[in-house]
């Protein structure tokens, strides 16, 4: 495997090796549990997903250790669980185990490591302790900050310049800070908010702090890959590096920021209807009331139809086109199985190494590995959906079916798509005798249509229509759904 990945850091895509191929490291900043995950929140996870799946396909399941932080410690979660006369832990137990249920809805696997905020304060603290003796800090006012003019290199991830944002900072500035990009890294609680002791008072950690000690203290450093959404750039894994990197002494270093990640991926923006999600405009879609409407596979769908680093719009064309894409494949799976029950056949075993052969040439793994290029790799299992219609035609070899099924379902389950059977897909959520009237209506719809009765066939279709019913033909005959 040749896997590209495009390294924001250098502003390029560059061939990924990691650091030791029997241990390949990840780490993708997670939720902050103090609510509902909206949409834009779901891409990092299922785009990550996809670059985990296939990470475990080339070095191993084993080889691969995949870690997704939880903040369970801030300002937010306090307003809310003030708000509710909750404590802050039952907030953050009740929005933790929603998303974890909202993630399983979109075939996210669930990653390695789960750390949490607060179950890592003492290497927090500790990480602080070594980032103030190696100079790179200073303590006022019980507070902690980073200073950004220790670290000569801060700036380069985002590409900004230290001098150039100084001179145009606009934001009030606290007394204590020595310049106004200093950052917290420490801050006292105030009365009523969570705290833990430290050298510099009862309080707790800024934002920016906490990743960086968990990633060393559950991956080690450097890690192979960063991810996070585009928004993170700045100032969040900016300041991660600077942290990282000064706490063992390297801020004067040209090439510092490889002893923290070795390769840095951010997703691209997600809007609504073409606008920015803003709870002014009213316009944020919670994922959970998303995923309660349709299929979680849909939606996972729409996330990966754009390239990652891409913008996405999200909107009900491209929901209703994903669900159609969807039935799509999974009818190509439905034909497979309708022939060859009339057939009286049973699918042979499919030859692995022509499966693998059908993931090269119809080009899914060349596009997944070139920097996740999941619209090119959507593009290669219709290919395989084609090819299989086009086999099923005329005196069929069910080998050759065979293998190219499972060359289709090998690809979708990179994806993270077509995991459920076919049947529950289409008949989810009717019973028996619903599925008998449709079946019988789709019967009489053969007939009339053999026998040139277009009345009756309208009059079929009308009643279709009726039981809000969706009818996709193909040469193996109808399948259908719901509507919705």
């Amino acid at each position: 495997m040749t896997l590209t990945l495009h390294d924001t850091l250098h502003r390029e895509k560059r061939v990924f090796v990691p650091r030791d191929p029997e241990r390949v490291t990840l780490y993708v900043c997670g939720p902050t549990v103090w609510d509902f995950a909206h949409i834009g929140n779901a891409r990092p996870p299922v785009v990550f997903d996809v670059l985990v799946r296939l990470l475990r396909r080339e070095y191993g399941a084993d080889s691969v250790v995949y870690a997704r932080n939880v903040t369970d410690v801030d300002d937010k979660i306090n307003a809310k669980a003030a708000k509710e006369g909750t404590p802050i832990g039952e907030v953050t137990a009740r929005f933790e185990a929603a998303y974890l249920a909202d993630m399983a809805r979109l075939n996210v696997s669930p990653p390695d490591i789960a750390p949490h905020v607060t179950d890592h304060m003492d290497a927090i603290v500790a990480q602080i302790a070594a980032i103030l003796e190696q100079g790179c800090a200073y303590a006022a006012e019980g507070h902690v900050l980073f200073d950004v003019s220790s670290y000569e290199n801060y700036g380069r991830l985002s590409g900004r310049n230290l001098d150039d944002m100084i001179a145009g900072a606009r934001v009030e500035v606290a007394p204590y800070k020595k310049n106004p990009h200093d950052f917290v890294l420490w801050k006292p609680s105030k009365e009523g908010e969570p705290g833990w002791p430290s050298p510099w008072g009862v309080g707790r950690p800024g934002w920016h702090i906490e990743c960086s000690a968990m990633i060393e203290e559950t991956l080690g450093l450097p890690i192979d890959i960063h991810g996070g959404g585009i928004d993170l750039v700045f100032p969040h894994h900016e300041n991660e590096i600077a942290q990282g990197v000064c706490a063992h002494g390297h801020a004067h270093e040209a090439d510092a920021h490889a002893e923290y990640s070795r390769y840095w991926m951010h997703n691209g923006f997600l809007t609504m209807d073409a606008e920015k999600m803003s709870k002014s405009v009213g316009n944020v879609l919670l994922l959970h009331d998303l995923v309660q409407a349709i299929p979680g596979e849909v939606v996972r769908w729409a996330l990966l139809s754009a390239h990652y680093r891409q913008p996405l719009d999200w909107n009900q064309a491209l929901l209703d086109q994903s669900r159609k894409n969807l039935d799509r494949l999974y009818g190509a799976l439905a034909d497979v199985d309708r022939l060859a029950v009339q057939a009286g056949t049973t699918l042979p075993s499919p030859r692995s190494h022509i499966v693998d052969g059908h993931l090269k040439t119809s080009g899914f793994l060349g596009a997944i590995e070139d920097d996740l290029n999941t619209p090119g790799a959507i593009a290669a299992l219709f290919a395989l959906s084609n090819g299989i219609r086009a086999a099923l035609m005329g005196e069929v070899d069910w080998q050759i079916v065979s293998d190219t099924r499972a060359a289709l379902q090998a690809s979708a389950n990179l994806l993270g798509v077509l995991q459920v059977d076919h049947a529950m897909w289409f008949d989810a959520g009717v019973d028996d005798s619903f599925k008998a009237e449709v079946e019988a209506l789709l019967a009489e719809r053969v007939t009339a249509r053999t026998a040139k009765d277009w009345p009756e066939a309208d009059r079929i279709r009308d009643r279709l229509n009726a039981l809000n019913v969706v009818v996709m033909d193909s040469p193996a005959g109808a399948t259908w759904r719901l509507k919705g």
